[in-house]
């Protein structure tokens, strides 16, 4: 089996979209960045990548019973053994995890480009081992976890924003006030207020979703910063974001 040495980490728990696990060059300061002493590296199908990337199902047996016990974290100065922890790679990308004891990737990490390139190296003229995935339930992408190709080409900031105008439209949809998804679409779509008036409750929501799913600008924002106002949890995650924000366009002044 294959090890890694001296593996830089920054987990990202529970996230079952691989565009949530950010890329080295959207690692932030405050993000709790871990060493690993040792770790097993595999090499895996296209199939299984895109599985562990982008799911929250349990893993091939064999693949746990391979990697077991044989990764190795340092806390202060003492080394203890990890249950199931693996880099894994397809040739073509790299994600690292941790089951945090359980079957299932609950943590995942991408790794800083100069080890990405190490593990390209790694493994190049070896063969995939050939895990099988048991039944899996097909995953659906709906409004809380949305299609990778409507988060595409979008910064970190941006994703996160997006989600939480996501979880906001989502929360209109289902609140005790249905009346208001129309004064949302009006805020979003102005020019069509006549013909807003005329439209169903379902469909005022439906073409708010449509509108607002694809893509981030200006109008997105405006709209998430308006619809979160007064609901503390949402308003705290925009006041991080917009905080770091601010920080970071500081700190390049």
């Amino acid at each position: 089996m294959l090890y890694m040495h001296d593996l830089w980490v920054n987990w990202f728990e529970g996230e079952e979209n691989g565009y949530n696990v950010c890329r080295f060059h959207e690692w932030r300061k405050e993000d709790g960045i871990e060493l690993i002493d040792q770790i097993p590296l595999l090499l895996i199908t296209d199939e299984l990548f895109d599985f562990i990337e982008n799911d929250l199902q349990d893993l091939p047996l064999s693949l746990l019973q391979d990697i077991h016990r044989k990764t190795y974290m340092k806390k202060n100065q003492e080394r203890h053994t990890v249950d199931y922890a693996a880099v894994v790679t397809n040739g073509k990308d790299v994600i690292v995890f941790d089951t945090l004891g359980y079957t299932l990737p609950v943590k995942k990490s991408r790794l800083i480009p100069r080890q990405e390139r190490l593990v390209f190296e790694m493994v190049q003229g070896k063969t995939p081992e050939n895990y099988i995935i048991e039944e899996s339930i097909l995953k659906e992408h709906h409004i809380l976890s949305l299609d990778p190709v409507k988060m595409s080409g979008l910064t970190r900031r941006e994703r996160q924003l997006k989600q939480l105008l996501m979880m906001a439209l989502d929360q209109l949809k289902n609140s005790d006030h249905p009346e208001e998804i129309r004064y949302w679409l009006t805020e979003w779509d102005p020019c069509q207020y006549s013909h807003i008036k005329q439209l169903s409750n379902e469909e005022a929501w439906e073409r708010l979703y449509e509108g607002t799913c694809n893509g981030w600008t200006p109008l997105h924002e405006e709209l998430c910063g308006k619809i979160i106002k007064g609901q503390p949890f949402f308003e705290t995650i925009w006041q991080g974001e917009n905080q770091h924000r601010s920080h970071h366009l500081n700190s390049q002044n």
